[in-house]
């Protein structure tokens, strides 16, 4: 691709809203997993144990310094719920 095109100069200038938006869900599924694991008394310890996910990768999740794939947002809600 040129550096040119018109799909990256719009991309520079508008962004990405694919990559807005699974940011934007990410950050809200973290924000209500974090509330969920204080209220039940857990930390991302326990939560990393609990789907088997690297402790790191979840804590970079938590504090939105990382992003997860919807489906595997989705298996860790699975997860969760039969966890629960």
């Amino acid at each position: 691709m040129e550096e040119n095109d018109f799909v990256s100069i719009w991309l520079e200038e508008s962004g990405n809203p694919a990559i807005e938006e699974l940011t934007r869900v990410n950050q809200e599924v973290a924000d209500k997993t974090a509330s969920f694991l204080s209220e039940k008394g857990l930390n991302s310890t326990d939560l990393s144990a609990i789907v088997d996910i690297n402790h790191d990768e979840i804590s970079r999740w938590l504090n939105g310094r990382h992003a997860f794939s919807i489906k595997k947002l989705k298996e860790m809600s699975q997860t969760l719920a039969d966890h629960n």
